[in-house]
């Protein structure tokens, strides 16, 4: 899975002018208020699922031809996170995203 926050959405909408989806930037989940950088050593629980934190999610080469000119360097610091599956489940929009240090299932 793929993470990114909403806030950086908004910042690559102001820097390259031009309205950016979640889809273009190559990104499955997108989360509102949490700084996915601090959740790094984190699991996250997104309504039913269980997500472990697996690394950084930076940018491929598609960000040029997705977003544009700079898409690739205005995604270098504002790429998200990878995560792992841990437990699978529903996840619906406006579900709290909740950080959990050692939250690690199997």
């Amino acid at each position: 899975m793929t993470l990114i926050e909403a806030e950086h959405l908004g910042e690559l909408e102001r820097e390259l002018g031009r309205a950016i989806t979640p889809g273009l930037c190559r990104r499955n989940l997108v989360v509102e208020g949490l700084d996915l950088r601090s959740c790094f050593t984190s699991a996250l629980r997104i309504g039913e699922a269980l997500l472990e934190v697996s690394g950084e999610c930076t940018p491929c080469s598609r960000m040029e031809e997705n977003l544009g000119p700079g898409g690739f360097a205005a995604m270098a610091e504002r790429g998200g996170l990878t995560a792992r599956v841990l437990r699978g489940g529903l996840i619906r929009v406006g579900d709290a995203v909740r950080a959990e240090a050692g939250a690690h299932e199997h």
